[in-house]
This record gives structure tokens, sequence and C-alpha cells, in this order.
């Protein structure tokens, strides 16, 4: 299914957080201009949650408030997004503090990874077919 407008720049926002995963990863192929250092990758992740991981939570728990209480499936796939992203904030302001950093960074790319991916395959898709109407009164602007 063609991804809703409103939607687009969020799936963008996806995309960067998904090469994020896959060089957080403990088996990450190396990237051009991208070191594999555990200090380099702490720095990296750090920076890419405070310029897109953030701003990104914000706008999809204002799309979760909207959508909220429309449609019992959706209501259930809120609940369980919103859990996950507790978590996923949970497991990345305890990198530092972690002895086992590198383990905690892959499950953290991991996690979020399928995060990502339960977004864009259920929820996008069920709120694109079910509450078309609430994406059209949506501006991110």
């Amino acid at each position: 299914m063609q991804r809703h407008p409103v939607l687009i720049p969020l799936s963008q926002e996806h995309q960067r957080l998904l090469f994020v995963c896959r060089y957080l990863k403990n088996d990450a192929a190396a990237y051009e201009g991208f070191p594999l250092e555990t200090n380099a990758k702490l720095a990296y992740i750090v920076k890419v949650f405070q310029e897109v991981m953030v701003p990104h939570i914000q706008k999809e728990e204002y799309l979760f408030e909207i959508c909220a209480g429309r449609n019992p499936e959706i209501d259930s796939i809120i609940k369980e997004l919103e859990r996950e992203h507790q978590q996923i904030s949970r497991m990345y302001s305890a990198l530092t503090e972690n002895t086992g950093m590198i383990e905690a960074m892959d499950l953290l790319a991991r996690s979020l990874e399928a995060h990502i991916r339960k977004e864009e395959r259920v929820f996008f898709e069920k709120i694109q077919t079910k509450l078309p109407d609430v994406l059209e009164s949506i501006s991110w602007t």
C-alpha cells in the first residue's frame, strides 16, 4: 500500500533509524565514514537520538493521541507501541551505565528495528485503511 502523505516524513525518519540499527548491531558491516569503535558508535547514537529520535517519538505520540479511541484494534496496537517507546527510551538511557555496551547497543538496535517494522507494516497500514479521515486532519507544520 502506498504511504499516506502525512506518514511519509515518519517513514523517511524510520529509514534513517533503520540505518542506525544496522550500524549498531554486533555484526555490523563497515560503512565508509562510520567507525566501528564502541565509543564512536555511542557518540553517533546519542547524536541521532537527540536530533531524530526525540522529535520523531513526539510526532508519533501525537499521532497515537489523535488515533486513540476510534478503533479497538488500533487502540491495542497503540498501547503496544507506547510500551515499546518506553522500553527503547530506557534502553537508550541505560547505554552508558552498561558494562556490556556492545551487547546493549545490539539489543537496542534489534528492539528499535522490530518496533519500526511493526509501525510501518502494522500500525501505518491499519490507520491508512481504517482512519483515513484522521490522517487528512494532520499537518506537521
